[in-house]
């Protein structure tokens, strides 16, 4: 009951039969407020009077009862946990990989097709099997639903990993419509010397200057240790930047930007060698969507979202829960 309402101890008995009566032609019944107003031969104003008072005497009463598969309790709980600006949650059932990454694929695909607007600048960092089942879930759409797609960072590994990274982009350009920008360059370097001369490059440093004016970017979180599918396909680092990260505390990235438990950035030599969307500017940008999930990446999910370094996260529900148990 809201302050200052009556309460029903002080409304006529006859007044208070009128409010029920309203409230169940309209609530039960499925009655619009003018065919009551009709039917009582009262205005349609005081109907909606009567309504809102029925409501707040506590006669009418709403109650949201989630459906099963539906998690917003909990997206609710780890958002207000970790101070995030949303949470999308799926339900795998099974935190196996193959089952979360379908999951979360769906989740995300729904988020981005319900938020992205048409004049939205997105970036998407380099290939990750996250993002790859979100932008595979899309469906291209009849109106256009972002300006232009900017790829945050160049393929990690081998040259066809570098291969995939483009094809992320150009596939998440194909289902929203916008322009792909890629960056055509790997995401590691041997030297700062390598890495300068490559940003120099005209084209290449049209694709940085691009970075940051994205209004919304979509990020996979990586672990340091890469799973075999993706170590398999050469789309991981050599395991001796791998051995030096573990060694400085590093427990998980956002495009090759290596954090330890507590978010923190980790500075190794890496971090001088790679040619991609610095910390700085990636922190800077509006929206920042993380999409991660599973056992495996754990640790460095909670990493993530405690060091800022994503504002909206889509996971799994058996990875949500650990987030509110720790």
């Amino acid at each position: 009951m809201s302050a200052g309402s009556p309460s029903p101890a002080r409304v006529s008995g006859d007044r208070m039969s009128l409010l029920v009566k309203i409230a169940r032609m309209y609530h039960e019944q499925g009655l619009r407020q003018p065919d009551i107003a009709a039917r009582l031969h009262i205005s349609q104003s005081r109907v909606s009077r009567f309504l809102k008072e029925a409501v707040s005497l506590g006669i009418v009463r709403t109650v949201v009862v989630p459906p099963p598969g539906t998690f917003s309790e909990l997206e609710e709980a780890v958002q207000e946990r970790y101070g995030l600006a949303d949470v999308v949650v799926a339900g795998p059932s099974t935190d196996d990989e193959s089952a979360v990454l379908a999951a979360i694929g769906g989740a995300g695909a729904a988020y981005l097709e319900t938020t992205l607007l048409g004049s939205e600048r997105v970036g998407i960092s380099s290939w990750s099997a996250s993002l790859l089942a979100v932008v595979e879930a899309m469906a291209p759409r009849a109106t256009r639903s972002a300006e232009v797609v900017v790829q945050l960072l160049g393929g990690v590994g081998d040259p066809q990993a570098q291969v995939r990274a483009t094809r992320l982009a150009d596939r998440l350009g194909q289902a929203t419509g916008g322009t792909a920008m890629y960056f055509p360059a790997p995401g590691v370097v041997a030297s700062p010397v390598v890495r300068d001369a490559l940003i120099a490059d005209p084209y290449i440093s049209d694709v940085a200057e691009a970075w940051a004016s994205l209004s919304v970017v979509l990020l996979g979180i990586g672990s340091v240790q890469p799973s075999p599918l993706l170590a398999a396909s050469g789309n991981a680092l050599p395991e001796s930047d791998l051995d030096a990260l573990r060694t400085a505390g590093a427990v998980g990235d956002v495009c090759l930007r290596f954090f330890d438990a507590d978010g923190s950035l980790v500075s190794t030599d890496l971090h001088e060698r790679v040619l991609g969307i610095g910390a700085d500017t990636l922190r800077a940008i509006p929206r920042k969507i993380g999409v991660a999930g599973g056992p495996r990446k754990f640790e460095a999910i909670r990493a993530a979202v405690l060091g800022g370094w994503i504002d909206v996260l889509i996971t799994d529900s058996f990875t949500a829960r650990r987030l509110v148990e720790q």
